[in-house]
């Protein structure tokens, strides 16, 4: 982890406890019914984060749910966090918030230091325009955020996000053919895949054969394992996991 992310992490680590600080006030107010009706149950993908008048675009693993009973899950474009939400007129405050502390590759290390700040800024202003919803803070920091719809397991273009491939992996289940086909990142890849009760059994992989850089060759060789043996899988909105059966897990999102 580099000095960066450590940064980040702490900075993570801390916020929590000006969270709840910022929460006393709105927890003495009555429910705002018409912000919580607009805002929860629905998954919002972030669009980016403006701190300081800077914008800056949100990674695509970046996302915000609210649950009618205003708990909260979500991520902050690498690492995931919950926390609880209490609406009062059309501003909503986040409190009790935890996060896990993972670092990971391509999401730029200010960025979710940046988005948490604004989330735990105490009272947020709601804003909802279509399936657009932004969220403000007194000083004018604001996260822009967009309504998601769920993916399904057939028909979507899942592409690998862990392992890393640059966003060249991909995989597509067809419920007719009963297959699965896509990228492992270089070659081409064909399989039988019977769905059943939350697992996925694919056959053995028929590929291309062709030879790229060494990191991606090794990638390939971790999405072969998937193959030859029954999987189980989840979906949780536009995310998918899938873990082999000696718990190797791969994760996919729904391309846009």
């Amino acid at each position: 982890m580099d000095t960066k992310r450590l940064a980040a992490v702490a900075a993570l680590t801390l916020l929590p406890l000006a969270a709840a600080c910022g929460s006393e006030d709105a927890g003495s107010e009555s429910v705002g019914a018409g912000a919580a009706a607009s805002v929860t149950g629905v998954h919002w993908a972030v669009d980016g984060v403006t701190v300081d008048g800077k914008k800056s675009d949100a990674p695509g693993s970046a996302w915000l749910r609210i649950a009618d009973g205003g708990k909260v899950k979500g991520n902050f474009g690498c690492n995931n966090f919950g926390a609880d939400a209490a609406f009062a007129d059309s501003h909503v405050t986040f409190d009790q918030v935890q996060s896990t502390e993972m670092a990971c590759d391509g999401v730029p290390p200010d960025f979710e230091q940046n988005l948490s700040r604004v989330l735990l800024d105490g009272d947020l202003k709601t804003e909802v325009d279509g399936d657009k919803l932004t969220l403000t803070t007194a000083d004018g920091d604001r996260v822009a955020l967009t309504k998601q719809e769920g993916a399904s397991l057939y028909g979507t273009k899942w592409t690998v996000t862990d392992p890393d491939t640059g966003g060249k992996a991909h995989l597509t289940f067809d419920r007719t053919t009963g297959e699965v086909s896509g990228s492992l990142g270089c070659n081409k890849v064909k399989a039988t895949a019977t769905v059943s009760d939350g697992s996925i059994t694919l056959g053995t992989a028929s590929t291309t054969r062709m030879m790229c850089d060494t990191s991606l060759m090794k990638t390939e060789k971790t999405l072969l394992k998937l193959f030859d043996g029954t999987v189980k899988y989840g979906i949780d909105h536009r995310n998918l996991t899938l873990t082999s059966e000696n718990g190797e897990r791969v994760n996919a999102a729904a391309a846009e």
